[in-house]
């Protein structure tokens, strides 16, 4: 484990000093976004105050993002992140005017000498014009400006993987949050209602223009992604939940004629955290309130604002993804996004390559509500049914400083990646207790894959290195070979990276052995002939006679 994490390191480490090459196949565009650069490396997040008035009828917006840093090293040229067609406007600072320049997706700001170490500043980045429409959301970024049956705007944000700058100017990589939240304030037209994360401080009524001001505040760091905005004629619905952190407040905002089937679809949420809290922890923004919000589009786990669309039905788009009829059990858009109140917004990647840490925990906990909820076989059923979706196309690792995620894998593969790696070290009460562990090691926090996975070895009291290896950065997926030579049965491991050795349970003439083995063959002992091996249905890996 030790060279992979290291050299890990070293490129975070050494990426904020200086920029490395950018890598074959990649833009300097892709490393400005990607990579921490010495124009952001010199300031440390501290609270964004955003101001977006929203025009519905010319699909345009306007703004200001008030951006409060603290000064950590000596700089005078910051790094802010906006997307064309989008334009910066004005900056200012302590009363004055900013200069500033673009290059492609940044402004670079140049403050007219060095800023005090130590202090704490505010920049205001005023901005607007006709943002990005979003085509396939939420797999692409912008806005959908849509409307509801009833012929209303319904509109909202989506922004994963392109980046939060697609709609607002920021900070626009996933090392930095704002230690001390964020302030969203909200204009639309008086007959719509804007909801956004955290909780709602106020709403005024702005006579002058007819419209209406929501302003709503996080008081918990949040990643950029997770920041969003949806607009149309909702009502609310509000709840409570009992949990681990004392009483939550739910609300479930919705469109007007949709209340009746909210009040029944949306029973799922308590069960959800119930699940959730059991597995990973008190729910982690307790002091933002949960929401689960209707969109025009599938979903997604912005924090303390989860996305809904998913018709209010079970499964995905009422499909069972695992073929096994499990799925059906429950509502894959609740359970998976508010999974990543966990597992993403909770615990974050610091890069873009890491997203497995958002997307392999979120996807394994859809079993775990089952095993909660329902029966453990039924949880094995659904994490083992969903193989048939993985691609095995390329390694679940992306590639650092460059804002590129790995495969898509990293939903079913990373799920049974873990399912595998709970059945290697059978112990069911210290998994539960390494899930949770990790939410309280990294609470609030950015991490990186060396970090995970040096924590996960260490309280599991196993080295997990090279299953993280195989599985993380090879599409090979482990094989048990065996043989039978002069009565004896051998086994061992095919198609596995060097050093490869796990405990796996085998099934040799229906009695169940736990053996551990590598690339080396191992003699295993039995009586009789050899009738029949059989390798537990829980590793996710192949089984070949030689």
């Amino acid at each position: 484990m030790c060279v992979l994490i290291l050299a890990s390191l070293c490129v975070l480490g050494t990426s904020a000093a200086q920029q490395a090459p950018i890598p074959e196949g990649f833009t300097r565009q892709d490393q400005l976004r990607g990579s921490i650069t010495p124009e952001r490396d010199w300031w440390d997040l501290s609270h964004y105050d955003l101001s977006l008035r929203v025009l519905p009828e010319s699909k345009s917006i306007t703004g200001a993002n008030v951006i409060t840093f603290r000064v950590t090293k000596t700089g005078s040229r910051m790094q802010i992140d906006l997307q064309p067609p989008l334009e910066v406007s004005r900056v200012t600072h302590g009363g004055g005017e900013l200069s500033f320049e673009r290059e492609g997706n940044v402004y670079w700001i140049t403050f007219p000498e060095p800023l005090p170490i130590g202090s704490e500043q505010r920049v205001r980045v005023e901005y607007g014009g006709r943002p990005r429409v979003s085509t396939r959301p939420p797999w692409s970024g912008g806005f959908s400006w849509r409307k509801d049956k009833n012929g209303e705007h319904f509109i909202a944000t989506t922004c994963q993987g392109i980046g939060a700058s697609i709609w607002w100017p920021n900070k626009d990589h996933g090392y930095d949050e704002p230690d001390e939240g964020m302030d969203i304030r909200v204009t639309v037209p008086h007959r719509l209602t804007a909801v956004s994360n955290g909780r709602l401080v106020e709403t005024a009524a702005n006579e002058a223009d007819d419209t209406r001001t929501f302003h709503w505040r996080v008081v918990n760091p949040i990643n950029n992604y997770g920041v969003n905005v949806n607009i149309g004629r909702y009502v609310a619905l509000d709840s409570k939940y009992a949990g681990e952190g004392g009483e939550l407040d739910l609300q479930y905002w919705v469109l007007e004629y949709q209340v009746e089937r909210a009040k029944k679809q949306f029973r799922e949420v308590p069960r959800t955290l119930e699940a959730f809290e059991h597995w990973f922890g008190k729910y982690p923004f307790y002091e933002d309130g949960y929401k689960l919000v209707v969109v025009p589009y599938l979903g997604m786990e912005h924090q303390s604002s989860v996305t809904y669309g998913n018709g209010f039905q079970n499964g995905y788009r009422g499909r069972d993804l695992s073929g096994t009829g499990v799925g059906m059990k429950f509502d894959f858009i609740v359970v998976h996004e508010s999974a990543h109140e966990w597992w993403g917004n909770n615990v974050s990647m610091k890069d873009a390559a890491d997203m497995w840490i958002h997307e392999s925990f979120a996807n394994y906990a859809e079993s775990l509500f089952v095993e909660y909820h329902f029966s453990k076989e039924e949880a094995q059923d659904y994490v083992i049914g969903c193989r048939r979706l993985i691609r095995n196309d390329r390694p679940i690792i992306g590639v650092y400083g460059v804002n590129r995620s790995g495969s898509g894998d990293m939903y079913y593969k990373g799920g049974n990646l873990l399912h595998t790696m709970r059945h290697m070290l059978n112990d069911d009460a210290k998994w539960r207790e390494v899930l949770r562990g990790l939410n309280r090691a990294f609470w609030h926090r950015t991490v990186t894959t060396a970090e995970f996975e040096q924590w996960i070895s260490e309280h599991c009291e196993f080295d997990f290195s090279k299953v993280f290896d195989q599985y993380l950065r090879t599409i090979e997926i482990p094989t048990v070979c065996y043989r039978v030579v002069d009565g004896r049965l051998q086994a061992w491991f095919e198609n596995v990276v060097e050093g490869f050795a796990a405990p796996v349970v085998l099934r040799i003439n229906g009695e169940e052995r736990r053996v551990t083995l590598g690339e080396e063959r191992c003699d295993i002992e039995f009586e009789g002939e050899l009738a029949s091996l059989e390798l537990d249905r829980n590793f996710y890996m192949k089984v070949a006679a030689r």
